[in-house]
């Protein structure tokens, strides 16, 4: 699949300001009178994101190293975003913890050491094929190796058992039952409606046929 031409990510950036005019934001907004509009204006916003996505993944080099620490910086921000929450929660309500202190020590340190391995794993097999797990900066090819094999998404599988650690290692009721759990949702909505999209675009039928088999967050677990 040949690489798009953005020439940096102010690049990227200008691109899409200048080719939003009648079906801006601000537009959708102010023509949507039904449900069905509704609908179709958040498929546009949808569409628009996944482009952009797919135009920044295919860019040159020089764009994709620039938007990768963004990318990162985005979602380490985003992670510890749901982290703060829930300790701001358990704080307001005076949530307190039912594990003794033994316990989820034992619970929190395989959790959160098994979510290190499997994202680290993750992490050396798009580097070893000069790709990134940032969406902006992808591998060239599908990679279908190392816990790939097992699952499409076996990073933020790692990031989820990490969480629930956290959880447990600070005692956080919220973390643990709600912001987690709340956390995973919206990565797997992301995926779905975003990143999924754009890797059929970019990849075509090896993405589709590796995706049929290939369970999206746990081993075993039919693919969806």
């Amino acid at each position: 699949m040949p690489r798009g031409r953005c020439r940096s990510a102010a690049g990227v950036v200008c691109y899409v300001l200048l080719r939003i005019d009648d079906d801006s934001l601000a537009g959708i907004i102010g023509r949507v009178g039904s449900p069905q509009a509704v609908l179709r204006a958040r498929m546009k916003i949808r569409e628009r994101v996944v482009y952009v996505m797919y135009r920044a993944a295919t860019g040159t080099k020089k764009t994709r190293n620039l938007l990768t620490p963004i990318g990162v910086l985005i979602f380490g921000l985003f992670t510890v975003l749901f982290v703060y929450l829930a300790v701001l929660l358990d704080g307001l309500l005076a949530l307190r913890w039912p594990i003794p202190t033994t316990v989820s020590r034992l619970a929190s340190a395989p959790l959160m050491l098994i979510g290190i391995v499997i994202t680290g794993w993750s992490v050396f097999h798009f580097l070893r094929v000069k790709g990134t797990p940032v969406p902006f900066n992808p591998p060239p090819t599908l990679v279908q190796s190392g816990p790939y094999k097992y699952a499409r998404n076996p990073m933020l599988t790692g990031v989820f058992l990490f969480l629930f650690g956290i959880g447990f290692a600070i005692k956080s009721p919220s973390l643990v039952l709600i912001f987690t759990p709340l956390y995973v949702l919206v990565n797997f909505w992301e995926l779905r409606k975003i990143e999924e999209p754009e890797l059929i675009k970019r990849l075509g039928e090896d993405y589709l046929t590796y995706r049929k088999r290939t369970p999206m967050f746990i081993p075993g677990i039919s693919p969806r």
